[in-house]
C-alpha cells in the first residue's frame, strides 16, 4: 500500500472542505482514473473560464452582478487548479525522491 507521504490529494474535497486523499498503489484503478478525469475538467474548465473573463472584462458595458459572478466562477476555478497544481507537484516530488 502507498506509503503516508505519498497519498494522492484527490480533486475534490470532503465534508467541512476538508482535502480527501487517496491510498493506492494502483494508479491505473478506477479512483485514479476518476481523479484524472476530474482533474482535467476542472483544467478545461479554467481555460475556458479564463477566455471568457478575459471577453467581459474588455466589455466595458457589464454590470455589477456579471462581474460579481465572474469573480465567484473565477474563484472556484482557481481554487480548483490550485488543488491540482498541489496534488501533482506533490506526485512529482514523491516521483523524484524515489529515483536518486
Amino acid at each position: 500500500m502507498t506509503a503516508p507521504n505519498e497519498l494522492r490529494l484527490l480533486p475534490w474535497s470532503g465534508p467541512e472542505g476538508k482535502p480527501c486523499y487517496l491510498n493506492t498503489d494502483d494508479k491505473g484503478g478506477y479512483m485514479s482514473r476518476l481523479a484524472d478525469n476530474i482533474e482535467a475538467v476542472q483544467l478545461g474548465t479554467a481555460a475556458e473560464l479564463l477566455e471568457h473573463a478575459s471577453d467581459t472584462l474588455d466589455d466595458h458595458d457589464q454590470g455589477r452582478e456579471d462581474l460579481r459572478r465572474l469573480a465567484k466562477e473565477l474563484t472556484g476555478a482557481l481554487r480548483d487548479v490550485l488543488r491540482v497544481a498541489t496534488s501533482r507537484g506533490h506526485l512529482l516530488a514523491v516521483s523524484d525522491s524515489r529515483h536518486p
